[in-house]
């Protein structure tokens, strides 16, 4: 193959849903051995366009070529064939198989009729040392964390000897620490010849790691451009149009009064005997957003899970003064906004409509309802608002399925739900997971509008970029505890890190340090406002 030929090449594609041209006359070319970033707004066409390489979805309109022949893909399997191989945003896993029976899925060697599992263990055991990539083979998909699910989609996609690898959002919910081995991992493949799509929001990401970008803006092809002859801020501008801020603006915090009280609070763990958070006790005030950060897989999402009430606790949980430890999670959900980790399972029902999702706990109270049944002109009337204050896109309004819509307006229609609630104290987990820079923009600057008119804010977060610029204050979570409490200004990406991986923890005078310099702020702002008032 001479060397300006492509492994894959993307000509004129044209693919069309109900009320919305996705790819609209689409050119992508991608070099043997080259890491190519597709890079785009949330709902541009990105995942559309790699769903029509894998076969997913078929385009009205275009060719596609392997190695300069055209080729035909009806069918993942087809793909499969061909050696193109793909991990999606959204995890295609069962979640009651194990780690390796997913990877094996659809590959399975046999002999004579019987599963032959030695052999495709030891292969996968192989794979997983080669590339870092540590899992439990024997642990049930439902029992493991979502980074633990994105290793097993990579093994899976490896297990196949596959050439050409689409990453989509590959690292949107991936520690720091794993988002570098993923990095290292992405050259070395390319650096044995394989060739990598990776579709990715995260600027810092692409800069590091791609040789070429090509930029996709409203179903339109922009351009494509060589890393190493552009920056961050000329791509933002590419997919946007407008000029982006890309770090969080935001005033110092003035908290007030204590919104959320937790004392001793523990729950235990799905997965072993043990308790996955425990002895948790720490405030949330009015004013102020306070980040839980920590690696993945170190009790977050059971602490969420017993705040929320999805999961049972012990110890107890005090919001705006009252002890809701006993509630219901209906009655606990009444009483504060959330943001959930997995917009799929808890926080959208699929097979609704846009605008059923957007009055799913709303819908029994006025004006959504009169007379016992729902008012579907006030239901609309609502949607349409929300979905143009914040921007959410779908080929059919208020009556698009949610299940059709891309994964970054799946969550900025959450978003834009939770919010509007008005609730004392905001639950954000993950809240710009899979978003663009414009849509992270946006989302940073209503969490901070929210803190401003006196919201108190709990942020869960992975992303230290985000923890950092966003936070007023971080708690650090490792195994379940507390380990460090920082004034955001105060701390460094490497010292939170060392705290995140174990290496260091504060002892209770340290952190009793850090909670006065809070109260003693919380206090200055209340009689300031005593004497303003």
């Amino acid at each position: 193959m001479a060397e300006n030929e492509y492994v894959i090449e993307m000509l004129h594609i044209t693919k069309v849903f109900p009320g919305i041209i996705a790819n609209d006359d689409i050119t992508l070319q991608l070099k043997k051995g080259e890491i190519h970033a597709l890079l785009g707004e949330n709902g541009a066409g990105k995942s559309t366009l790699m769903s029509v390489l894998f076969g997913l979805y078929q385009p009205e309109e275009g060719i596609i070529k392997k190695n300069g022949e055209v080729v035909k893909i009806d069918s993942p399997n087809d793909a499969t064939a061909l050696h193109i191989g793909m991990v999606h945003q959204h995890f295609k896993l069962v979640d009651v198989f194990t780690v390796l029976d997913n990877i094996i899925l659809g590959a399975e060697d046999t002999k004579m009729g019987f599963l032959q599992k030695k052999a495709a263990r030891k292969k996968v055991q192989e794979l997983s040392e080669k590339y870092g990539l540590y899992v439990d083979l024997d642990a049930k998909v439902e029992n493991i964390t979502v980074g633990m699910q994105q290793r097993t989609e990579i093994l899976k996609m490896l297990y196949r000897d596959n050439e050409i690898l689409i990453f989509d959002e590959p690292t949107a919910v991936l520690t720091p620490q794993e988002i570098d081995e993923l990095m290292a991992i992405m050259k070395n493949l390319a650096a044995e010849g394989k060739s990598i799509l990776f579709i990715s929001h995260k600027l810092n990401e692409i800069m590091a790691v791609a040789d070429r970008v090509t930029v996709l803006r409203k179903g339109k092809y922009i351009g494509t451009v060589n890393t190493k002859d552009t920056n961050k801020q000329e791509l933002s501008n590419m997919m946007v149009v407008r000029p982006v801020q890309l770090q969080v603006v935001k005033d110092e915090a003035k908290p007030g009064d204590v919104v959320l009280r937790l004392e001793n609070f523990t729950v235990p763990s799905e997965v072993h005997k043990g308790n996955a958070v425990k002895n948790v006790s720490f405030d949330v005030r009015r004013g102020e957003i306070v980040c839980i950060a920590g690696i993945d897989g170190n009790g977050q999402t059971e602490f969420i899970h017993g705040l929320s009430g999805l999961s049972k606790s012990s110890g107890k949980i005090e919001l705006c003064g009252e002890d809701i430890s006993g509630y219901s999670i209906k009655k606990r959900g009444k009483n504060m906004s959330h943001i959930p980790e997995d917009r799929h399972k808890h926080g959208l029902i699929l097979d609704f409509t846009l605008e059923e999702n957007m009055v799913l706990q709303r819908f029994r109270e006025s004006p959504f309802q009169k007379g016992g049944f729902i008012d579907r002109a006030e239901v609309r009337k609502y949607a349409d608002r929300l979905i143009e204050t914040y921007d959410v896109r779908s080929g059919q309004g208020p009556i698009t399925l949610a299940r059709s819509m891309s994964g970054g307006n799946q969550q900025k229609a959450i978003i834009a739900r939770e919010l509007d609630r008005n609730k004392d104290l905001v639950v954000a987990v993950q809240p710009t997971r899979g978003l663009d820079v414009g849509a992270i923009e946006f989302i940073h600057s209503q969490l901070v509008q929210e803190r401003d008119e006196g919201k108190a804010i709990l942020l869960v977060s992975l992303e230290l970029d985000e923890v950092l610029s966003l936070s007023d204050r971080i708690l650090v979570m490792y195994e379940g505890e507390i380990v460090g409490e920082f004034l955001s200004k105060d701390v460094t990406a490497q010292e939170l890190g060392l705290y995140m991986s174990g290496a260091k923890r504060m002892d209770e005078t340290e952190m009793e340090k850090v909670e006065e310099a809070e109260l003693k702020a919380a206090k200055e702002n209340t009689e300031g406002g005593s004497k303003d008032a």
